[in-house]
């Protein structure tokens, strides 16, 4: 079995990392590159940069971002924030990222998920899915930072996407996010039965328990969290160590 991943995530404006709840209620957490490097030192799988800046400066400002990163860790790495097209995803690839996520560009444009798969490959394209319960719909997909409900089914969405090349689906649960009450497992069960793909939970890590429910109950491939890591609520080796002492396949 493949082993499961932690993620940090670094919501970023105005080059600085910012946590709210339920994305709101922006607070100050830190230099995103310092809090990158103190993450991977601390044995963080992986990193999530996502820049919530509107700027008309945006590909510039994400390609220094990039390169600062990456002169700083040796971990996989995530940009997403404002990318539209294949030569945003390029200057970002060639900055050191990773991989890629989209979320507002793709609702817009599906066709883009498409053209950065066949130009980059699937691995290289995480589709960010921002989703919050809805009684006619079940869950519907929300876009810029989730402020815009579409109308669009969620898991419907999410099917579609892998069926255009996503490599990876980030699902952003809005109810769960930032309270601490633990991640939406019933849905990322669903999701995670229903792709084949790898799926990131986003959205209500508050305990260890929160950890173990999501790879068990959730099925998810990837746990990821912000505000209990900028805060120091919860060291990455304890939460490490006690998925690993109940079996969960982790690297130590």
């Amino acid at each position: 079995m493949l082993a499961k991943r932690i993620i940090a995530c670094l919501d970023i404006k105005d080059g600085r990392t910012v946590k709210g709840i339920n994305f709101l209620g922006l607070q100050d957490a830190g230099d995103p590159v310092d809090l990158g490097k103190i993450y991977s030192d601390q044995g963080i799988d992986e990193l999530v940069f996502l820049d919530i800046t509107a700027t008309h400066e945006k590909r510039r400002t994400l390609s220094e971002l990039a390169k600062a990163v990456a002169s700083q860790i040796n971990i996989p790495f995530t940009i997403g924030g404002g990318i539209t097209s294949l030569e945003d995803a390029r200057v970002l690839l060639e900055s050191g990222a990773d991989k890629i996520s989209i979320n507002s560009a793709a609702v817009k444009n599906p066709q883009l998920i498409k053209q950065l798969a066949l130009e980059f490959g699937s691995q290289f394209v995480v589709v960010a899915v921002d989703g919050r319960s809805s009684p006619s719909l079940g869950w519907e997909v929300y876009i810029s930072g989730g402020r815009i409900p579409t109308g669009i089914p969620m898991y419907d969405w999410i099917n579609k996407v892998t069926d255009m090349g996503a490599g990876e689906i980030l699902f952003t649960s809005m109810d769960h996010d930032g309270v601490k009450t633990g991640f939406a497992v019933d849905a990322l069960r669903h999701i995670s039965n229903m792709i084949p793909i790898p799926v990131i939970a986003s959205g209500g890590a508050g305990t260890k328990e929160h950890f173990y429910d999501v790879f068990t109950k959730g099925n998810a491939d990837a746990a990821l969290a912000a505000s209990i890591f900028h805060y120091k609520e919860m060291a990455i080796h304890d939460l490490k160590n006690y998925l690993c002492e109940r079996g969960i396949p982790i690297r130590l």
